[in-house]
């Protein structure tokens, strides 16, 4: 009897044992499996962190170098456009007069004088009309020639002409009256009488040309 009990003592202080020893692994397992994991999520965070920083800086570059050409360009546009200051029409003395060299070629002179008090640009075509008895406007079409630089000082003079050929047989079906100048660049326009010593248009007021601006020096 007496052995029964001691041998029964013996096998509850094994299994108690065993138990605690159980415990103790899983804990320790537990407590290793915290660490790979919170190791791992470092890992995951850092990598992750790091493309993005990457991506960050790329997409920063390339934003950055965008903005620079823009800037440049935009810098470069007003320098461009600083440097350019056109005639405005009300700074301008504008008139009309008869200068064909002979009695076949038809030619208009048309002057305008800066009588402001800056330099101004009248580079490039006037756009003209020529306004008939009837009251129809006819747009002038631009002759096959290169603008020149025109570059005028207060006081200066720049002069374009219109071109045609005369009609000297008295059937002439055109009858202008007056001729609607906008200088070249502005929006504005004159109105000038059709110089009355002016040949007659032969054809259509569609074979009249107009010649860019000019100096007068």
């Amino acid at each position: 009897m007496k052995n029964t009990r001691i041998a029964a003592l013996a096998a509850i202080g094994v299994a108690a044992s065993l138990s605690l020893t159980a415990c103790g692994g899983g804990e320790s397992g537990k407590d290793s499996s915290s660490k790979g994991s919170s190791s791992s999520s470092s890992s995951s965070s850092s990598d992750g962190g790091s493309k993005a920083d990457s991506s960050a800086g790329s997409d920063s570059a390339k934003s950055g170098s965008g903005q620079d050409t823009k800037a440049e360009a935009a810098d470069g546009a007003t320098n461009t456009g600083a440097k350019v200051t056109f005639c405005k029409t009300e700074d301008l003395a504008i008139d009309a007069r008869d200068a064909a060299p002979d009695e076949t070629s038809g030619r208009i002179d048309i002057t305008m004088v800066n009588r402001g008090s800056a330099t101004c640009s009248a580079t490039g075509f006037a756009g003209v009309d020529i306004k008939d008895a009837d009251n129809t406007s006819n747009p002038i079409e631009r002759g096959k020639a290169q603008p020149r630089i025109t570059t005028l000082k207060p006081g200066d003079a720049a002069v374009f002409n219109l071109a045609y050929d005369i009609d000297n047989t008295g059937d002439s079906l055109s009858n202008p009256t007056n001729i609607l100048v906008t200088p070249p660049n502005e929006t504005h326009s004159v109105t000038l009488d059709w110089p009355a010593s002016a040949g007659d248009i032969k054809g259509a007021y569609t074979d009249v040309q107009v010649y860019p601006t000019h100096t007068t020096k």
